[in-house]
């Protein structure tokens, strides 16, 4: 068995260095979780990773990669309706997609508990955006957890799910992109396996789960009188760190924020006590208002928008409080708290005692370099090969996945983005009225399964006059190469030209990305063709392919170089393919570089003169 699967299921007592998201895992087996579902997206992958350590006649629960995010919501509802404690888990935009469910929820009692983690994205080191979803748990009377470490996410985890098992109710988990990736020694209580009657236990009751409009009241005073009653457990999950007694400063933090805090107060010896809040949403008044009253100065440090410090106005005004209120300019607004940020913040306030720090000795400046595919990747041949078989002014639109890089030089193939599976949908606005311009939307084979079936369905439905370019490589790759219905390992692999072709798309055609004048000649074909039209750009993962050929203890047995007769016009354009194996020279010649290099021939389309060529690894051609 896997090392992880091993430490993750170890009866005794323990402690190690541990991931927040390994940890995570190892509180859902304690708590008795036995339904876990997800759609994979950053910065919560390792959870299923550490899942999938764990093999299936060992894992305490059962465990799926659903097709999207509010489908795993729902699976994992259905299950907890049915008696069985349940987790779902996505990143921070996940809860988009899910939202028409989530806000559901708390209308409901769910007999088993459900506990939704949530990988915000505080500086969007993943995401295209900084969305806070503590305004998603407001507008839906959600209560929220927001562990600040590895130890925390474990120990917030049982807490969250025997708070959901009590209340049968849904809890938010609030991890936050460094929350799930921080490495700390965690300590680990004794894990006992037990039975679970696996009984269906769903009574539905009067109709109590159906919100019609004659239901949605009393359903909603619940929501409204559980909130109220979980204030006792916030207040419980408060707690104040004090390096002094009797300090009149004092800071109101969570998460990531109070870690940063805390650690700021420890460097400057400052007597500054720190109320650190585990449960922030309900708000613990009582222990809040306590805190501002034993204090003459009050910081609120909290990443992102000013939900916290709305609170914490109300609360002041209507305690008639005299305590002066510290918050954030709004130059703050955006990326996450760290150390040297949060010193600056408290240094703008308290200046004596957060001195300004000398300036750092600036770095040599770094060549800035543009995110780009993996060597071999073949989202890169087919965006070279399609670059030159259309127009010159086609609109293309892209959506989210590796394939998203294709928007950088020298490809530009996807000029605007949204979000998961827009692309269809989008690229069909620009085709309404428009008979001058080529419009070309592209989506990746996960992406494809999770949202823009339905737009497909609409494009052909009304023969919106759209190339789709599906980016099929076998698996969910920008995220860790999870498993899809496209990929060959799937359970049951549903291949996306049938159902293409079972939608009624008048055209579908599948290349592999290697064929070059192949994929060119199909997309010079289809868009001669009015209406919606579709076209397969295939070929495996490679990042995932030479992976499992090192775990296999084999090298790529090929690898490309340039001719050394050829031209410093022929490299140029060689180059014109990007792949970062290839080494510019002051002199203009190109080199490609053994160690990145796959051998694996794609890029010999960008030299019709024949300069590139196959020779063995570490040999003759």
């Amino acid at each position: 068995m896997h090392p992880m699967a091993q430490r993750l299921l170890q009866s005794s007592a323990w402690s190690d260095l541990m991931m927040g998201n390994h940890a995570l895992v190892r509180a859902m087996i304690e708590a008795g979780t036995r339904v876990v579902t997800s759609y994979p997206g950053s910065p919560t992958p390792e959870i299923a990773d550490a899942i999938m350590t764990i093999p299936e006649e060992h894992r305490p629960f059962y465990f799926e990669f659903s097709s999207n995010e509010k489908v795993a919501t729902e699976v994992a509802f259905g299950a907890a309706m049915n008696g069985h404690p349940s987790v779902v888990f996505f990143k921070s935009v996940g809860l988009n997609v899910a939202a028409d469910t989530v806000v559901q929820l708390p209308l409901m009692r769910i007999q088993g508990g459900m506990v939704i983690v949530l990988g915000d994205d505080p500086g969007a080191n993943s995401s295209q955006n900084e969305q806070d979803n503590r305004h998603f748990a407001r507008m839906a009377y959600i209560p929220v957890f927001e562990p600040g470490s590895a130890s925390q996410v474990y120990q917030h985890f049982l807490e969250a799910a025997a708070l959901a098992a009590r209340e049968q109710s849904v809890v938010f988990l609030r991890l936050s992109t460094h929350v799930c990736h921080q490495r700390e020694r965690v300590d680990f209580a004794a894990y006992t396996a037990s039975e679970h009657n696996w009984a269906p236990r769903f009574e539905a009751k009067g109709g109590e789960f159906i919100p019609i409009t004659s239901a949605v009241f009393p359903m909603k005073q619940r929501a409204l009188e559980r909130l109220e009653r979980l204030r006792t457990d916030a207040a419980r999950l408060a707690h104040t760190w004090r390096p002094a007694s009797g300090s009149r400063l004092g800071v109101i933090a969570s998460g990531l924020s109070a870690a940063a805090a805390r650690e700021c107060i420890e460097r400057a010896g400052a007597d500054i006590d720190l109320l650190v809040l585990g449960l922030t949403y309900p708000l613990p008044v009582k222990s809040v208002s306590d805190f501002l009253r034993s204090h003459d100065e009050v910081y609120l440090l909290e990443e992102l928008d000013r939900i916290g410090e709305s609170e914490l106005k109300s609360l002041a005004w209507e305690e008639k409080l005299s305590t002066t209120l510290h918050f954030r300019p709004d130059a703050y607004l955006m990326g996450e708290l760290d150390p040297v940020r949060v010193w600056a913040l408290f240094g703008k306030t308290w200046p004596d005692i957060f001195a300004a720090r000398e300036e750092r000795p600036a770095l040599e400046a770094t060549v800035v370099r543009v995110p780009t595919f993996c060597p071999g990747c073949g989202h890169r041949a087919a965006f070279f090969a399609i670059r030159d078989a259309l127009p010159p002014d086609s609109i293309t639109v892209g959506d989210i996945g590796c394939h998203t890089m294709g928007a950088f030089e020298p490809y530009r193939m996807g000029q605007s983005l949204l979000c998961m599976g827009h692309s269809v949908a989008s690229g069909s606005g620009y085709a309404i009225n428009n008979s001058s311009r080529k419009v070309i939307a592209f989506v990746g084979d996960s992406t494809f399964y999770h949202a823009a079936i339905p737009a497909i369905v609409n494009a052909i439905y009304y023969e919106h006059d759209v190339l789709l370019v599906v980016m099929e490589n076998g698996t969910t790759a920008m995220t860790g190469q999870q498993t899809n219905p496209s990929s060959a390992e799937a359970l049951r692999r549903i291949p996306i030209e049938r159902i293409l072709e079972g939608l009624g798309a008048p055209f579908v055609k599948k290349v592999d990305c290697y064929q070059h004048e192949k994929l060119q000649a199909t997309v010079q074909e289809a868009l001669a063709i009015k209406g919606f039209k579709a076209i397969i750009a295939s070929h495996p993962c490679m990042l995932k392919f030479t992976r499992a050929m090192r775990r296999k203890g084999r090298e790529m047995p090929m690898v490309m170089s340039v001719k050394a007769e050829a031209t410093a016009a022929q490299c140029e354009a060689i180059l014109r393919f990007d792949c970062p194996s290839f080494i510019r020279s002051d002199d203009g010649r190109v080199e490609i570089h053994p160690g990145l290099c796959i051998g694996d021939g794609s890029c010999r389309a960008a030299s019709p003169e024949g300069m590139l060529e196959l020779r063995k690894r570490g040999g003759q051609s």
